[in-house]
C-alpha cells in the first residue's frame, strides 16, 4: 500500500482486529481499509493514518472480526418461531410444522419470513447465511434487495412441496435459478435434498449428476437423530451416510447438516471424502436430537461449520450465542475443558462456514483482497470488563446486542445497531400480523 494508491473508501480504527487467518491472532492498534467493497489495507494504526480515506471511523472499545456465517437455516420459518415447542422431532415435523406449512406457506409468507430472518441476522453480526426453504427464488430476491450474502439451497423431496409439484420440478427450478444467478456477487445457489429418509436413490443420483455438471454444492440434513440412522439400518442394512457415499454424493462440495450420530466408519467416510459438517447445537439440544462430536471431527481434520437451524426449532438466529453453546457443548461431549477453545469457535463461525460453502477465497477472514464482510462488536460494556483475551470475552461473555456495525462487500448494512436498508418497525408489524393469522386470532 503506497501513498499514491487511490484513496480508501473507509478506514476503520478499532481497538482489536481479529483476522481469524492466521489462526489465534489478535491485532491491537491496527486499522482496516476498504476500497471498492474489498479489504485494501490491514496494518498498524500509525501507518494507516498516513493514508488517504474518504471516511475515517474510530471504533474505540470495539473488536473487528469477519462477519459471522450461519451455515444452516430455514429463513422464512422465523414466522413459525415458537409455534410448536417442546416436542420430539418427528412429532414436531409431522403433526405441527408440515401441516402449518401446507396451510400457510406461499410466496408472501416466504418473502416476509425471509426479510424478518435477514434483519435479525444482520443485527446479530451475521453477514452470510445458508437458506434451505420453499420458493427459493423469492428468498434470493430478498437477499438481493437486502445487500446481504447467502447460499440458497433448492429444497428437493420425493413428494410435492410448496412451489414445486415434484422432485423433477424442484430440480428444474434449481437449474434455472443457478443459471440466472451464477454471476451474482452475493448469492450462491446449491441443491438441497431434504434428508436421506425423504429422497430416494434415483433422485439423489440425478442431483449428484447435475451438481457435478454445474460444480454446485449439495446441502442436506444427515444423521440428525439416532432414530433416523436406526430406521435406515433396519430397512436397508445401511447407514444413511454410507448410502450417500455409495451414491457418490459425499465430497468437498457436500454439506452434511447435524451429524449427531458418527461411528468410526462414518468418520472415515467424512475424512476421506473431505465432506463438511454443519453443526447446529441449540436446535439439536432443543429437539433432543443428540450431540455432534465436534472435537473428534476437528482433530480428525473434518471441516466443521456452524448453523442456527430455523427459528421454529431454535428459537433464534443468534450465531454468536450458538458459537458459545457449541464451545461449551464440545467440552462436555469430549470430556475436556480444552476442546474447542474460543479462537477455534470463532473460526468455526466464520472461515469454516465459508469453506463449507466454497467461499473461503472470498469471505470468512480479514485478509487483503477478500470481500469486506466485517462486523464490529462493542466490548466496552461493564459485563465485558476486564479484558484479558478479547476473543475469549466475545465468545463467553458477550451477547449479540454488542453488535454495533456490519458491512457486507463494503456496504454498511448496520450502523450503530440501526439497519440501513430495512424498516425494523415495518418488519415487526408484518411478523405480528402473520402471528395473528396463523394462531387464528383473525383469519
Amino acid at each position: 500500500m503506497t501513498a499514491t494508491a487511490a484513496p480508501l473508501d473507509i478506514l476503520l480504527l478499532p481497538t482489536w482486529l481479529v483476522p481469524v487467518e492466521p489462526a489465534g491472532v489478535v491485532l491491537k492498534e491496527h486499522a482496516l481499509g476498504i476500497r471498492d467493497g474489498r479489504i485494501a489495507f490491514i496494518g498498524p494504526r500509525a501507518a494507516a493514518l498516513k493514508l488517504q480515506a474518504t471516511e475515517v471511523r474510530e471504533l474505540p472499545g470495539m473488536l473487528l472480526s469477519p462477519g459471522l456465517i450461519n451455515a444452516h437455516g430455514h429463513a422464512a420459518m422465523s414466522l413459525f418461531r415458537g409455534l410448536a415447542d417442546d416436542l420430539p422431532l418427528m412429532t414436531w415435523l409431522e403433526k405441527h410444522i408440515w401441516p402449518a406449512e401446507a396451510k400457510w406457506v406461499d410466496e408472501a409468507f416466504v418473502r416476509d419470513g425471509t426479510d424478518l430472518a435477514i434483519a435479525e441476522q444482520l443485527k446479530g453480526g451475521i453477514s452470510c447465511f445458508s437458506d434451505m426453504y420453499f420458493y427459493p427464488k423469492v428468498a434470493s430476491d430478498c437477499v438481493h434487495n437486502s445487500g446481504m450474502r447467502a447460499q440458497i439451497a433448492i429444497p428437493i423431496l420425493d413428494f410435492p412441496i410448496p412451489g414445486a409439484g415434484s422432485a423433477d420440478e424442484a430440480i428444474r427450478q434449481g437449474i434455472e435459478l443457478f443459471g440466472d444467478l451464477k454471476h451474482h456477487p452475493r448469492i450462491k445457489i446449491t441443491f438441497g435434498p431434504h434428508a436421506p429418509y425423504t429422497v430416494c436413490d434415483a433422485n439423489l443420483e440425478k442431483i449428484r449428476v447435475i451438481a457435478e455438471e454445474l460444480d454446485a454444492a449439495i446441502h442436506m440434513h444427515v444423521h440428525e437423530t439416532a432414530f433416523e440412522v436406526q430406521q435406515a439400518v433396519e430397512k436397508t442394512g445401511e447407514r444413511p451416510l454410507a448410502r450417500l457415499g455409495r451414491l457418490g454424493l459425499l465430497g468437498p462440495r457436500f454439506q452434511a447438516v447435524h451429524m449427531t450420530q458418527i461411528s468410526e466408519d462414518d468418520l472415515v467416510l467424512l475424512v476421506e471424502s473431505n465432506t463438511s459438517v454443519i453443526h447446529c447445537p441449540e436446535s439439536n439440544l432443543k429437539l433432543a436430537s443428540g450431540f455432534c462430536p465436534v472435537e473428534r471431527l476437528w482433530q480428525a481434520g473434518v471441516n466443521v461449520a456452524l448453523g442456527t437451524d430455523g427459528a421454529a426449532s431454535n428459537n433464534d438466529l443468534d450465531l454468536l450465542g450458538e458459537t458459545r453453546t457449541a464451545a461449551m457443548l464440545a467440552k462436555a461431549v469430549a470430556g475436556s475443558a480444552t476442546a474447542l477453545d474460543a479462537h477455534r469457535a470463532l473460526r468455526m463461525a466464520t472461515l469454516n462456514g465459508a469453506r463449507a460453502m466454497g467461499l473461503e477465497n472470498e469471505i470468512g477472514s480479514l485478509e487483503v483482497g477478500k470481500a469486506a464482510d466485517i462486523v464490529a462488536f462493542d466490548l466496552s460494556g461493564l459485563a465485558q470488563q476486564p479484558i484479558y483475551d478479547p476473543v475469549s470475552q466475545l465468545i463467553y461473555a458477550t451477547g449479540r446486542d454488542s453488535v454495533k456495525h456490519l458491512w457486507v462487500a463494503g456496504k454498511q448494512l448496520l450502523d450503530d445497531r440501526q439497519l440501513t436498508r430495512m424498516d425494523e418497525q415495518q418488519l415487526t408489524a408484518t411478523a405480528i400480523a402473520w402471528g395473528r393469522r396463523i394462531s387464528g386470532q383473525h383469519e
